[in-house]
């Protein structure tokens, strides 16, 4: 799922940019202008309702196109001739540019202004759908994915920054909720609504109206943004961490160019050349990163920020749970059209109990996790495993005879416990990060939270078209929903590292 719950902006206070359109002196009627009286503080602007789903619509997109595509693979493989790396690649090839320059998005915020930044952003995404939307080959989609992603990393660190600068107390827990349920919502949401586009073929787009859609909504978020999000940035911006950035960069494209192309080009010395060189990549990044800190930089991932318990705990819950995530959408939809023949429209309806559980459990999860603390994301795990237990179970004793509705059981057991787990970890990770570093805290959380996602798709599909080339498609299934279950079960157990109650 997503979702998800995308930036680090610097450690230092933000202050409001002046916007002519909210003076004090001529106040706007506006949803920002009604809630003055709840402002966070007198220096601090303030993000309105209609300010807020604003920032969370463009975000959404954002999510939403990491996992629409999934539906439209098998329409995409036959109507450009991809092969299954090439497949892979137009996933998580749009999460990787997305999660390495994710934190460069959020600083350049810092310094620019987040809604200069968030309006950049929609735009070049807008403009990279397009691209996406009318590209003539296998290639040229990569490289606009790839564009896209990068997009995305320039528009979505605004929001998190935004809420956090703009919002406090009980608002921004609320807010924080909220952009949780919208991350978890949108993973399930694009392959639903993915199915429908291509199943309408409007006009004869057919696959490419997943990309297409994008403009109108784009034009809408722009317009909103520009009446209803105010500016913030930082006083003292921090610099971009280049050797960090770069580093991140080729420890990241060590891991995962291997595992989406080594096994379709024949597991080449170069993607054993890219393996071996990622210990001493990651070694060179955690010494880059902790030069920079002691010479009082603000680097990519501070260190000392990877100290604070309630963050390295919930990194350690984020990569399992996203990565697991990532590659499980991946499977399903592939499964679902090529493995049992159902149309894209059946095929997204499949996921319908999962969203609609997800949704309610997004629902609920803010006021549980009040009460109940970390309990909450334990039992969310536990039902993530079941769900996953109940398929597998459904797969074994079904296969290749299964009905859509079979899977159900599953699926909703399945979306309920990803509402549970995913919806409150952002806040439940922020609750212990001191108040000036929550940006930094998040956006090294939603670096994961892409990376995550892009190796679960890298890793699990890899498996899975590995043990289909070499048996039936069955017998995959059954064992990636297996490494998946193992998984739930690590998500369970780090879970219980988590901080006991939440502020």
């Amino acid at each position: 799922m997503t979702g998800t719950p995308h930036h680090a902006p610097s450690t230092i206070p933000s202050r409001p940019v002046p916007n002519p359109s909210h003076s004090r002196s001529e106040p706007k009627p506006d949803s920002t202008a009604a809630h003055t009286a709840r402002s966070p503080g007198p220096d601090r602007p303030l993000l309105g309702t209609l300010g807020l789903l604003t920032v969370l619509l463009g975000a959404a997109l954002s999510i939403l196109d990491f996992f629409i595509v999934n539906v439209a693979l098998s329409t995409i493989e036959s109507d450009l001739h991809a092969d299954g790396a090439t497949l892979e690649m137009i996933v998580a090839g749009y999460g990787i540019t997305y999660a390495v320059l994710l934190v460069v998005g959020g600083r350049l915020g810092d310094t620019y202004g987040r809604r200069t930044l968030f309006l950049i952003g929609v735009s070049t995404f807008g403009v990279t759908s397009l691209a996406c939307g009318v590209a003539p080959g296998v290639v040229t989609l990569v490289a606009a994915r790839m564009a896209q992603g990068a997009s995305a990393a320039l528009m979505v660190p605004q929001v998190l920054a935004t809420i956090h600068a703009a919002c406090a107390g009980e608002r921004r827990a609320r807010a924080l909720s909220l952009y949780g349920a919208m991350a978890g919502l949108s993973t399930i949401v694009g392959q639903v609504l993915g199915g429908v586009l291509v199943e309408a073929d409007v006009a004869g787009t057919g696959w490419r109206s997943i990309f297409l859609v994008n403009v109108p909504v784009v034009l809408v978020v722009l317009v909103l943004a520009l009446r209803t999000v105010p500016d913030t940035r930082a006083e003292q911006p921090a610099g971009i961490d280049v050797p960090g950035t770069v580093l991140l960069a080729s420890s990241l494209l060590a891991l995962l160019v291997p595992l989406t192309q080594g096994r379709a080009t024949g597991w080449p010395v170069w993607s054993w050349v890219l393996l071996a060189a990622l210990p001493a990549l990651l070694a060179g990044f955690v010494a880059v990163e902790r030069r920079a800190e002691r010479s009082g930089r603000v680097p990519l991932v501070p260190p000392s920020l990877l100290a604070v318990p309630a963050v390295r705990s919930g990194l350690g819950t984020a990569l399992p749970l996203f990565a697991g995530f990532g590659g499980f959408m991946f499977v399903m939809a592939v499964v679902l059209q090529q493995g049992l023949g159902l149309d894209p429209v059946v095929a997204g309806a499949t996921m319908v109990p999962t969203a609609a559980a997800f949704f309610f459990a997004s629902l609920v999860a803010p006021r549980w996790i009040v009460a109940h603390g970390r309990r909450v994301l334990t039992g969310g795990a536990a039902l993530l495993a079941s769900g996953v237990a109940v398929l597998l179970g459904t797969v074994a004793l079904g296969w290749p005879d299964l009905e859509p509705w079979y899977l159900v059981p599953g699926m909703t057991l399945f979306g309920f416990g990803q509402g549970l787990v995913m919806t409150p970890l952002f806040r439940v990770v922020l609750a212990e990060v001191p108040g000036d570093r929550a940006g930094v805290g998040s956006g090294v959380l939603i670096t994961a939270q892409q990376s995550s996602l892009a190796l679960g798709v890298a890793t699990l599909g890899s498996l899975f078209a590995e043990l289909s080339s070499d048996g039936g498609m069955g017998d995959a299934w059954r064992t990636v929903l297996a490494v998946q279950f193992a998984v739930c079960l690590a998500t369970v157990w780090l879970t219980t590292r988590l901080p006991r109650r939440v502020a």
